[in-house]
């Protein structure tokens, strides 16, 4: 490439977004906001780049690997740019507000990663989410289960279904057999790709009972509607109490979702452990038709905030608003277009425009001698002198 040459090129997966799509996307950015007020989530407004060990705290390695790494030239320190707002709700909620009552927080800002992420392959994603601190109940996850789906509505996002599951029955079950770091990782990766051969033949040479062996092999043909929570009933019978009680928990929230939730499609598999090393109990994720990868997602993350000096029950959902604004069926009308008010010098005139202006008109002063259309400035209509004052006309 000669120098000089596509200067205006981008990197690879970041975007921008022209005058059409910012305003249709900032017009969802406040219907969103106002929405998360109307259910008490209270916005906040994390700095986008901080101390690594803050940003990656209870993240896991893969948060590791999608964070912008730099060295702070006043401390010496390691900073990174902020792949996640997640754990930074955590730290506001531990260390910076510290209440007793539930807290519910919500934020949306840009976030940055170093490799692609989701379905539109975007590394500058618009994260918009909510997070719910200081409650352990079925019913907290149930409501940041409804919010999501909200969020999706008033975006347009249309024939949504719910893919449910729960880190705690594998993990109760891993630890019931005995299992170590590696052995979990390695029969976790497995289970993630649902290759039962390959499981069966990992778990045929651990030293572990048959029903224990049984057990881990069926959670990958554990996925489908309803059923599969009984299904998971009958297989879990002798494990041990954490595994069973993770089931229990994933029945009620299935069971308040159903009554919350009647018209969104609820799927259930519980080989998909989706942020193990982050989550702590039920994990969501929000589908579409001909789309592969969720647009949405979520679950519980019970302590974060435990490093921060408050552990607390946690739970959150988030998705990049510049993706669902892509998907969504949304209309978006033309409107009437702004009026262009002519380039003179006329204290009437300019009366007028403030009038207009504060009536919530877009008006659009012409320069004097400037070149091109009334349509490039989106104008529609203009100010006219019609003898005795300032009016507004349609323009050809």
């Amino acid at each position: 490439m000669k120098k000089g040459k596509n200067r205006w090129l981008l990197p690879e997966g970041i975007e921008e977004l022209l005058p059409a799509q910012a305003a249709r996307l900032e017009q969802l950015r406040r219907e969103l906001l106002d929405l998360y007020r109307s259910w008490g989530y209270e916005l906040i407004l994390p700095p986008f780049i901080e101390y690594l060990d803050s940003l990656l705290t209870g993240t896991g390695h893969d948060l590791d690997l999608q964070t912008f790494k730099l060295i702070d030239q006043l401390s010496g320190r390691l900073l990174g740019l902020r792949a996640d707002m997640t754990p930074q709700a955590a730290r506001i909620d531990a260390h910076r507000l510290q209440r007793e009552a539930p807290t519910r927080l919500c934020y949306l800002g840009t976030v940055l990663h170093t490799l692609p992420d989701g379905f539109a392959g975007s590394r500058s994603p618009l994260q918009v989410g909510a997070e719910l601190f200081g409650h352990a109940g079925a019913e907290s996850d149930v409501e940041v289960l409804e919010l999501m789906v909200a969020t999706l509505t008033l975006t347009g996002v249309e024939d949504v279904y719910i893919d449910l599951g729960h880190v705690g029955i594998y993990r109760g079950l891993a630890r019931d057999a005995g299992l170590d770091a590696g052995q979990e990782a390695i029969l976790f990766d497995a289970l993630q790709r649902k290759a039962i051969p390959e499981i069966l033949d990992f778990l045929a040479q651990l030293e572990i009972s048959t029903s224990q062996r049984e057990r881990l092999a069926g959670l990958a043909t554990l996925n489908g509607d309803a059923e599969v929570l009984q299904a998971a009933e009958l297989l879990l019978e002798g494990s041990g109490e954490p595994a069973r009680a993770a089931l229990d928990n994933l029945k009620r929230i299935a069971a308040l979702a159903q009554r919350r939730l009647p018209g969104v499609s609820l799927h259930f598999d519980l080989a998909e452990l989706r942020g193990y090393q982050f989550h702590t109990g039920v994990v969501f994720a929000a589908f579409v038709a001909d789309r592969g990868q969720e647009v949405a997602r979520g679950g519980r993350y019970d302590e974060i905030g435990k490093v921060f000096g408050r552990a607390r029950p946690a739970t959150g959902f988030s998705t990049d608003l510049r993706s669902l604004m892509q998907l969504g069926s949304r209309d978006w009308p033309a409107g009437p277009g702004a009026i262009l008010a002519p380039a003179e010098e006329d204290a009437a005139l300019a009366e007028t425009v403030k009038v207009l202006r504060a009536q919530g008109e877009v008006v659009v002063q012409q320069l004097p001698g400037q070149q091109g259309t009334h349509a490039e400035m989106n104008c529609r209509r203009m100010l006219r002198w019609s003898g005795s004052a300032w009016v507004v006309e349609n323009l050809s």
